[in-house]
């Protein structure tokens, strides 16, 4: 049965697990009385981490009881109803990350704050969102114009009426909109020319996510809570952007219930690019800040470049979108860079600690975690799959064609041809064309490989098979343990865990496994290999044959672990298969903070490569941030 909230705050101060005072202190807000603070924490708790005490960590209990959070339940509030009966558990506040910083802003307005011209941009395809910001706009301090974009034409007389009579809005402004675009489109093509005229906007959409069978809104009330239903975080909000003219945009840091990897750039690097050169931006790295879930204060003249251009429908694809791959998904993650581009900083709220912070180091979190601590976690999967390279393996000095072109300049010795770099590319692009003449179905052997190459450069099939030879010689010359990895691996194995090994290569099975061997892999494993499978984890269909496998032998704990953030973790991940993803050596390394390299015509510039790549390597050994 459960509990009223007034029986709940008061079993909840008897046992320590409530502090008015200490929530107050952390998370700001103007109370009454403690209740009123307590009711303040059950609300936001079953979609934001914030802790009622010190004593309690909302977010662990979350994570460690998912049941509850499906539910979307308030963990205190489920402790004392009826976890505590049924034997759970909980800890007290230990936070993966804080903020490097603490940006002070003041807790009220000045009469400033009240001449400032905002717009709040709203996109409703859900017509229930239509009440939702409306109740979250009567928390605003300070009245605004709205734009709406409406996606159903038959909620028109329902918004128009709502928010026509709103206390806090002074003009309405609605179009109802095509299917086209999610929350950019409209936006971009209604009233991107008139956000000119105002010194701030927000925007935000109605959004939803459906787990095991329910709604859940976890993730939209999550960002419409810091964006704008909070009075004490809005009131910050806008006293940065009045205190600091160089804040250009500002949003909460990401959900903390999303995959570690959500701020990568994944699936959108092509997508990315092209959004680069319409702006004028350079490469982003792959882990960065952007506002996952397209919701975000601005400022208009941080996003020019977007906003002061004219779009249309067509601009924008067709429904049905991918989940991630598209040049929303990607314009998504330019907003940040674009503003930084033009001169601004970016702002962000950490709502598990209460602080307002400029610190992007909040993107590779969750990768403040060590081997030993999953230990235990890992030891209760029954069969768990590992990536190969950069997962068991590493390279010495990091690069995946330094092999080719160490070939390559035995070649130009002897002749065959006058650069080496040129080797590399005529080697990747024999590899490319096979892959193109598959219409990119199955995988390319590296016997293949050098069979189109031997033709290319006019040598005989015998003289291709020993450059196939000579560049595995090469590589196997440089491949080195990820020795934490390794000895995790035949841990488990030893212990009675199935064990398989997954790669997408064009190296065989054979080579594959004298690299394994070489790094000390010595317990029993399954080998699938993408050139042998003939499938591929980079386009799902290694995981397909994976899922069928797992079904068939009747196996449902199972665990992959990979550094691939698409191939690895995305794409298995959609297919309802748990992953652990690992940093690549590259993003630890750009994560800690040391310069970009490796890049562009450097990854290919031998001096660079003996430069950086070894440290690259030695650091990148250790999968998280924490070893």
């Amino acid at each position: 049965m459960n509990m009223k909230i007034e029986d709940l705050f008061v079993l909840a101060k008897n046992k320590g697990l409530f502090s008015h005072n200490w929530y107050v202190n952390t998370y700001g807000g103007k109370f009454k009385n403690d209740f009123e603070s307590f009711s303040d924490y059950v609300k936001k708790s079953n979609f934001s981490p914030v802790n009622p005490s010190p004593k309690f960590d909302n977010e662990s209990y979350h994570r460690m009881y998912v049941d509850v959070y499906h539910s979307q339940q308030s963990p205190l509030v489920h402790f004392l109803s009826h976890g505590e009966k049924e034997g759970r558990g909980y800890t007290a506040v230990s936070h993966k990350w804080s903020p490097s910083d603490n940006l002070n802003y003041e807790n009220s307005l000045p009469l400033k704050a009240y001449l400032l011209k905002i717009a709040v941009c709203l996109h409703i395809y859900y017509a229930d969102y239509i009440d939702r910001f409306y109740e979250a706009l009567e928390q605003l301090p300070v009245k605004v114009d709205v734009f709406i974009t409406l996606a159903d034409e038959k909620n028109k007389k329902k918004a128009i009426e709502r928010f026509s009579k709103h206390p806090k809005v002074n003009n309405v402004f609605l179009k109802c909109v095509p299917n086209k675009g999610r929350n950019f489109g409209p936006l971009l093509v209604e009233f991107a020319n008139r956000l000119s005229d105002y010194d701030l906007f927000c925007h935000l959409h109605s959004k939803k996510s459906l787990y095991s069978g329910r709604e859940q809104t976890q993730w939209s009330d999550y960002l419409t809570e810091y964006l704008l239903r909070d009075p004490a975080v809005v009131t910050k909000i806008l006293n940065a952007f009045l205190k600091d003219p160089d804040i250009g945009i500002y949003y909460p840091t990401t959900f903390w219930m999303m995959p570690s990897w959500v701020n990568h750039v994944t699936c959108n690097k092509g997508y990315m690019k092209s959004w680069y050169e319409k702006l004028g931006l350079p490469e982003s790295t792959d882990f960065l800040s952007y506002p996952a879930g397209g919701m975000f204060w601005a400022r208009p003249k941080a996003l020019k470049g977007i906003l002061d251009k004219t779009y249309t429908y067509e601009n924008f694809p067709d429904e049905p979108l991918p989940n991630d791959g598209s040049m929303l998904h990607a314009l998504e993650r330019v907003l940040g860079l674009l503003a930084e581009h033009n001169g601004y900083s970016q702002l962000f709220y950490h709502p598990a600690s209460g602080r307002f912070t400029k610190d992007q180091s909040y993107v590779v979190a969750n990768y403040q975690n060590s081997l030993d601590k999953m230990l235990p976690h890992l030891e209760r999967i029954h069969l768990l799959s590992f990536d190969v390279f950069d997962t068991l393996v590493r390279r010495k000095f990091t690069v995946p064609d330094y092999a080719k072109l160490k070939l390559g300049q035995e070649l130009v010795k002897q002749g065959v041809i006058a650069n080496p770099k040129d080797f590399v590319s005529t080697r990747n692009t024999a590899e490319f064309s096979l892959r193109e003449k598959a219409k990119f179905q199955g995988d390319v052997r590296i016997e293949d490989i050098y069979v189109e190459l031997a033709e290319r450069l006019n040598l005989s099939k015998e003289q291709g098979q020993l450059l196939m030879n000579r560049e595995f010689e090469l590589d196997f010359e440089m491949i080195q343990p990820k020795q934490e990895m390794v000895d995790l691996f035949n841990y488990l194995g030893a212990k009675g865990h199935i064990l398989w090994v997954i790669s997408d290569t064009y190296y065989n099975c054979k080579q594959v496994g004298l690299m394994l061997r070489k790094v000390g892999i010595s317990v029993p494993y399954r080998l699938l290999v993408s050139s042998a499978e003939q499938k591929r984890k980079d386009n799902g269909s290694m995981w397909q044959m994976v899922k069928e496998d797992l079904k068939r032998e009747g196996i449902t704990s199972y665990l992959h672990i990979g550094d691939n953030v698409v191939a690895d973790a995305q794409l298995p991940g959609d297919l309802g298969l748990a992953t652990m993803h690992i940093l690549h050596p590259i993003d630890k390394w750009q994560a800690l903070g040391f310069p970009v390299v490796l890049k562009g015509d450097s990854a290919l510039d031998e001096a660079e490569i003996l430069k950086w790549g070894g440290l690259i390597s030695n650091i990148g050994r250790t999968p998280f941030l924490g070893d």
